[in-house]
């Protein structure tokens, strides 16, 4: 609504002061055509008023113009004062075109009854004076009727534009309304997404090693001769993996019932983390890991990495672990990062089976598998591009990330390719 109303004054104040100009023209010859004495100063007087009038409005009609939509009869008085400069001036001065601005501002206010309105009475009077001026000689019918239907047709206009702009307001809100519940219906996409990465790269994983370690020790405890200290170090496993599965259940309540963080969140240490997390996978899963990663003095000179940055690039890194070691029945696993160029590059690489052949990412979707899906997403968000296939090597899969270190700064938005 306040588009159109904006574009109404606008309208209305491009009308007064075209009103304002062509008073000032017509004002030194409806002064000179004035009779002397009382004349003289009515007229001067309806110049005043008019001119004034004119100038309030155009100047500051957010204050006055609420008052002129109110009161119609201050626009009939100011049309019956104008008209003694009209009888004064005549109609063949410029004062003929302010008649024909009230119509026009009377549609523009008041809709299409005051235009039907005003045009009526500014009609009449335009007759009359023409009427009364020019009744020693005999008009062409054509003259006399030209001005009274140029108010007609400037009243239609100003009706026929106040309800293509209130329809083009109703128009624009309807689209806000639209665009607002499609914003809110993306976030919540938006926000299902990340809870369902979070909850696959997190919980479910966790889960998935307490069935293991819960179905190790139930092999182990069914055996004849059962030995207590392996029973013992498998049901230490599954204690620690469920205390572990509850820290990121809670980890995961507390997000929801918080805040994004701001703009200028703590920055992760995100190298340790990562040297810590691959530490940790070697010993869990028995498998040779290797990590290279920058030299000291070239992460000296890094930007330090934003927190949700780091977090994806933890995120992609242990899911790309995970899958070397549940689906690929791999040997090796070697992650490597280093910097080329403009590029932060994060590799991971396993001697396994590879993908099978065909495999996308609409493929993996529908068959219920999230892992691949959530790591192209995670590169997205955070800006970088992403590979996962054979890349340069004749066996196993390579899941490479590259970070621009203009992202280090600043998010950004870069497509993710599968």
């Amino acid at each position: 609504m306040k588009i159109q109303v904006s574009a109404l004054q606008a309208m209305c104040r491009q009308v007064f002061g075209f009103r304002l100009a062509m008073i000032a023209l017509a004002a030194p010859a409806a002064l000179l055509h004035a009779a002397p004495g009382l004349g003289v100063r009515l007229v001067g007087g309806a110049v005043v008023v008019t001119f004034m009038a004119s100038y309030v409005l155009f100047r500051d009609w957010e204050r006055f113009g609420p008052l002129l939509l109110r009161h119609p009869s201050l626009l009939a008085a100011d049309t019956l004062v104008g008209s003694l400069l009209l009888i004064s001036a005549g109609p063949d001065t410029t004062l003929a075109y302010v008649s024909v601005c009230t119509p026009l501002l009377a549609g523009l206010v008041y809709s299409w009854r005051g235009a039907a309105c005003f045009a009526s009475l500014q009609s009449l009077i335009l007759l009359l004076v023409h009427a009364t001026l020019k009744a020693d000689r005999h008009a062409p019918v054509a003259e006399a009727l030209l001005l009274p239907g140029l108010c007609v047709i400037a009243g239609a206009m100003g009706s026929t534009l106040r309800n293509l702009m209130l329809r083009f307001g109703a128009a624009t809100q309807a689209l806000t309304t639209v665009q607002a519940r499609l914003a809110a219906a993306e976030a919540v996409s938006a926000e299902r997404a990340r809870l369902a990465r979070e909850m696959h790269d997190s919980v479910a994983k966790t889960l998935y090693g307490v069935a293991l370690a819960a179905d190790g020790l139930a092999a182990t405890a069914s055996t004849e001769a059962p030995d207590p200290a392996r029973i013992r170090a498998q049901a230490d496993l599954v204690s620690r993996s469920a205390r572990r599965a509850a820290t990121e259940s809670r980890e995961l309540l507390r997000d929801l019932r918080q805040q994004a963080p701001p703009d200028g969140a703590e920055d992760v240490p995100f190298w340790p983390e990562l040297h810590a997390y691959i530490r940790d996978f070697t010993s869990r899963t028995a498998l040779n890991t290797t990590c290279v990663l920058p030299p000291p003095n070239t992460l000296a000179a890094l930007p330090p990495l934003p927190a949700p940055l780091a977090r994806h690039l933890l995120s992609i890194t242990a899911e790309a672990l995970e899958n070397a070691h549940r689906h690929a029945c791999a040997t090796e696993v070697d992650v490597h990062a280093a910097v080329h160029g403009e590029l932060l590059r994060l590799t991971v690489h396993d001697d396994g089976r590879g993908l099978p052949a065909g495999t996308t990412l609409d493929g993996l979707r529908a068959s219920g598998h999230f892992g691949l899906l959530g790591m192209v997403e995670r590169a997205a968000q955070m800006g970088a591009r992403i590979r996962i296939g054979r890349g340069g090597h004749e066996r196993g899969t390579e899941v490479r990330v590259e970070v621009p270190l203009s992202a280090l700064n600043h998010s950004a938005t870069a497509p993710a390719e599968p």
